[in-house]
């Protein structure tokens, strides 16, 4: 009786293991598919092309065989004409500012009088900017002026495109920010932009699958230095636009402290951004694309991934350890 027992057991054992194979293998088959190793008839767009990222990676899917689509906010920069140079005839700059409805709209219509045979495959949302202060130190209008660019930039870009990617059963990428998920002091405008893009891109990537589109997100670390998307700003500039109440608070020592600080901060970050790059690449091109590119240091690489699983009082606690923080604690309300 015993032996028909364990018999029965086993037998139940294996077939679930087998069922689950069987659903496994499935869903495997179902989202395989092959990369996109040369670029011929795959058309892609990408926004914030006039310098940074946006620039280089066009250069790079130029070189590989796509029509790229290259959006800049000005078609007559230094940035665009250098495109224009440097690139085959497969390459057609767009006059785009994420924050026009008209320029998307007019975008979108030069895109879909000029697709290739197979269509758009890539949209690669790059276009964003960056600035630095604490909260107090901002208006509404700085964040506005952030959301309007980094988020609802994307979102508008995303909707206008999506039909065109969903028919070819794409990619969408995004360039989003460790400040998405890491909360930095005088990054607070910033992370609020990044943090909404991502939860954006992870909405449509549940949405998209079904439609056998991916979505991926880029995570930059520090390079400020390879794109120049940081706005530098003297501690001058931050101090007058103070009124007599945030003098009283943040006094001008601390000011130019925190300035020199970010400056230094800058300055030891990626001198360039091919690891960036190369993400992107992968994002746009691998059969598989990853749903997330953490791009730190290897040494930042434990901290950034561990971090997300911290209790918040921990994560807060970090700062603790920062010189810079305790020299704050110190000198607020000073004179």
């Amino acid at each position: 009786m015993h032996a028909v027992l364990l018999v029965g057991q086993i037998i139940g054992i294996f077939s679930i293991f087998a069922a689950l194979l069987f659903v496994i293998a499935k869903l495997i088959s179902c989202h395989y598919r092959s990369p996109v190793e040369d670029g011929y008839g795959y058309a892609v767009l990408i926004t914030g092309c006039d310098s940074g990222f946006g620039h280089q990676l066009a250069l790079c899917l130029d070189q590989k065989g796509f029509v790229v689509f290259a959006g800049c906010l000005s078609p007559e920069g230094a940035g665009a004409q250098s495109l224009m140079r440097r690139s085959s005839s497969n390459l057609k700059i767009l006059k785009l500012d994420v924050t026009s409805d008209e320029d998307v709209q007019q975008a979108k219509r030069m895109v879909q009088n000029n697709l290739p045979v197979k269509g758009l495959w890539a949209v690669v949302n790059n276009a964003g900017i960056s600035d630095w202060g604490e909260i107090e130190w901002s208006t509404f209008n700085d964040f506005r002026n952030m959301v309007d660019v980094n988020l609802f930039g994307c979102i508008r870009t995303s909707v206008a495109f999506l039909p065109l990617v969903r028919a070819a059963k794409g990619q969408m990428v995004y360039v989003s920010s460790i400040f998405a998920f890491f909360n930095c002091l005088n990054m607070g405008a910033y992370s609020v932009s990044k943090r909404g893009l991502e939860a954006f891109a992870d909405c449509l990537r549940v949405e998209m699958a079904s439609f056998g589109v991916k979505v991926s997100i880029i995570q930059p670390g520090n390079f400020g230095q390879a794109t120049n998307i940081l706005k530098m700003k003297s501690g001058s500039d931050i101090w007058e636009k103070f009124d007599d109440e945030h003098k009283q608070i943040f006094n001008r020592q601390y000011i130019e402290l925190a300035n020199e600080y970010f400056i230094m901060s800058c300055k030891s970050g990626f001198k360039d951004a091919e690891m960036v790059i190369r993400a992107m690449l992968h994002a746009v091109t691998a059969a598989q694309p990853k749903t997330r590119y953490l791009l730190v240091s290897a040494m930042d690489r434990v901290f950034f991934q561990l971090i997300p699983f911290f209790p918040t009082a921990l994560t807060d606690a970090v700062f603790s350890l920062s010189s810079m923080y305790a020299k704050r604690k110190e000198m607020l309300y000073s004179q």
